[in-house]
């Protein structure tokens, strides 16, 4: 009999808690952990728009997620489950002021923002010696793909996915994705491919996809070295293969070079025109508590990038409004980083960056596509006292182009994580 993904999750799901309750392993139960991480979060961006029908977006709520993990049971094969449970709730927001993507909205006009959506998920884990099988509710950080959490709750996925470390420095991973769960949503989708901007990516006959495939590996040569290739499809629409190298160059007593240089080449799938080669390289140079890097990106071919719509991607300049992936794009940017613990204020951080780019074709007949974008982080988690490891951010952006929206954003943050066991 065949299945599929969401009938053989199911199946495995239920295995494991019987499973586990049937051995009542210790180590089910001891090595498990729980966790409520709490964000609040404002969100202002000015469209910069006069007499537009909506001149900005503007929200203010509150995330919960609750996280528990089991142990595994013992034996040769071990067994568990994870658990999570996503709830945002309705601070502030008005019909002219929605489309911060921190809550989720109706689709009737006008749109208005509801007062709480949530997500429930369950991943079932098996462990053969340095191997996990992972089926359900997932959050992959890999090259091909990124779950975003740059909102109140994060972006999540359902499928199965491997990883294996069987061979030391060796990290190897393997899945399959079928749905797609956005960080403003509290259902299930279909998986799209990101076109906005001058993307400029036709599509054949597939507009939309049930399977994502992923697949590679990291190799650390040395404490100094990695590398790592991955290869990524949307089903029908593109195939992606990541190259990447990370190598740190100690220059003395609190001196240091990171250099990190990916290559990404993707093509199309069932119809579509997908051709684009994307180079960057990023550079940063810390001394004590200042660090300096610079970097540059260079896009080619007949589209611009291609990656899982809602999903962060593997570019170099990918920031807080941008990624500078539109089609022929070349771009750069100089940041700047300081941690205020060389100074006797541990906790203390601040980041600052500004990226420029140019060289978009946005068609016949058109000068040259040009943007940039102004970002600055200033965060401080508190030290001690009843408040201690309660996190504050404040994020500023600005941004400006010939062809994409001009946008001033501010977001401030407030977070806590709190162990339960």
């Amino acid at each position: 009999m065949r299945y599929d993904l969401k009938t053989l999750i199911h199946v495995v799901c239920t295995g494991s808690i019987l499973g586990a309750a049937g051995s009542a392993s210790a180590a089910f139960v001891g090595d498990s952990k729980a966790s409520l991480d709490t964000r609040n979060f404002y969100m202002n961006r000015d469209f910069r728009q006069d007499g537009a029908t909506q001149s900005k977006a503007e929200e203010w709520a509150q995330g919960l997620t609750l996280r528990l993990e089991s142990g595994f049971t013992e034996g040769p094969i071990g067994l568990g489950i994870d658990v999570s449970g996503l709830l945002g709730i309705k601070l502030d927001s008005s019909p002219d002021r929605v489309g911060t993507g921190l809550l989720k909205t109706n689709s009737e006009a006008p749109k208005r923002a509801k007062d709480e959506y949530g997500e429930a998920g369950i991943t079932a884990k098996v462990r053969v010696s340095k191997s996990t099988l992972k089926l359900g509710t997932l959050q992959p950080v890999l090259p091909p793909l990124m779950r975003n959490d740059g909102r109140l709750l994060p972006q999540t996925f359902r499928g199965a996915w491997v990883n294996s470390n069987e061979i030391d420095g060796l990290s190897l991973d393997l899945g399959r994705i079928d749905r797609v769960n956005q960080r403003d949503s509290s259902n299930n989708e279909v998986l799209t491919v990101f076109n906005g901007g001058k993307r400029n990516i036709v599509l054949g006959q597939s507009k939309t996809s049930n399977e994502f495939l992923f697949g590679g590996g990291r190799y650390q040569w040395k404490p100094e070295l990695t590398t790592s290739y991955y290869y990524g499809g949307l089903d029908g629409i593109y195939k992606q293969h990541l190259v990447n190298l990370v190598h740190q160059l100690s220059l003395g007593e609190g001196h240091s070079l990171k250099s990190d240089l990916r290559f990404v080449h993707s093509s199309g799938d069932g119809g579509s025109n997908v051709d684009n080669n994307a180079f960057g390289a990023l550079f940063t140079y810390k001394l004590g508590g200042h660090a300096f890097s610079s970097g540059y990106q260079h896009l080619s071919g007949n589209t611009g990038f291609a990656n899982v719509n809602g999903a962060d991607d593997a570019l170099i300049n990918q920031v807080q409004i941008n990624d500078f992936g539109n089609q022929d794009e070349h771009s750069w940017q100089v940041r700047y980083d300081y941690d205020f613990a060389a100074l006797g204020v541990p906790g203390l951080n601040l980041m600052t960056r500004y990226l420029s780019g140019d060289n978009v074709d946005r068609g016949p007949g058109l000068s040259d596509g040009k943007t940039w974008e102004r970002n600055t982080d200033l965060g401080y988690v508190i030290q001690s006292g009843p408040l201690k490891n309660v996190g504050l951010k404040l994020r500023n952006a600005t941004t400006r182009s010939n062809f994409l929206s001009n946008i001033d954003e501010n977001r401030l943050i407030v977070s806590y994580s709190l162990a339960l066991w």
